[in-house]
């Protein structure tokens, strides 16, 4: 299997890959077409395709901040089952972000991830694949070692539209031993940097960013 990265909406690959994005995930989730443009070209975000037989059988795009030495999951998506793509994914996806902390001079203490609530949603079939399945997603993260951010999480859609996507946790997957909790004012940080691409704001998700400025710290809790 390969690891082939996709850095332009001119590769013949990318209108593929947001045709699947936009077959799987709900429309406040996907990004337009166009506005992937810039994205690409940032070294800092990372889209890259599993293909098997010059099949695409997986896709994950993630990212690294080097302002805050974290990283961000942005999207796993498996396509084939029984052939290994999630292992294979999380493996490749390590290696790249550990190879990119060398060349940059990074410290990444860990790993950002959305992932749907299953027991509050019932209304997304991501495409019928089972393997996309909400429950199993958030197992699968909780094997990789993800934990809950114990707060009331809302994040803009990617439509923005202004409308506000609930039912979601945001989790960290920390890379360093003995961290339970992280400081609310990094937790802030990182939001208010992920979603700065986005002008319209809910306003649950402006409340949400007040009151982590409010707190201290915010536990990290099983999934």
């Amino acid at each position: 299997m390969e690891y082939i990265r996709v850095n332009s909406i001119e590769d013949s690959m990318f209108d593929r890959l947001h045709k699947t994005m936009q077959a799987v995930f709900p429309p406040e989730e996907v990004l337009e077409y166009d506005l992937w443009a810039e994205p690409l070209k940032d070294p800092s975000i990372r889209v890259f395709l599993a293909v098997e037989n010059e099949e695409v059988a997986g896709i994950t795009e993630y990212r690294y901040s080097k302002k805050l030495n974290i990283a961000m999951t942005d999207f796993t998506i498996i396509l084939k089952e029984g052939l290994g793509v999630g292992p294979f994914l999380a493996k490749k996806r390590h290696e790249d972000l550990m190879k990119l902390s060398q060349e940059h001079n990074l410290d990444l203490i860990g790993m950002f991830a959305e992932i749907y609530d299953p027991y509050r949603m019932t209304n997304h079939s991501f495409a019928g694949i089972k393997v996309m399945d909400p429950i199993v997603r958030r197992e699968v993260l909780s094997h990789l070692g993800y934990m809950r951010l114990d707060f009331s999480y809302v994040h803009p859609a990617w439509t923005n539209e202004g409308e506000a996507v609930t039912n979601l946790d945001l989790c960290f997957q920390p890379f360093k031993e003995n961290i339970d909790s992280l400081k609310a004012s990094f937790v802030r940080d990182f939001i208010v940097d992920y979603y700065s691409v986005l002008s319209n704001k809910p306003k649950e998700w402006n409340e949400m960013v007040e009151k982590l400025g409010n707190r201290d710290r915010i536990d990290l809790k099983p999934l």
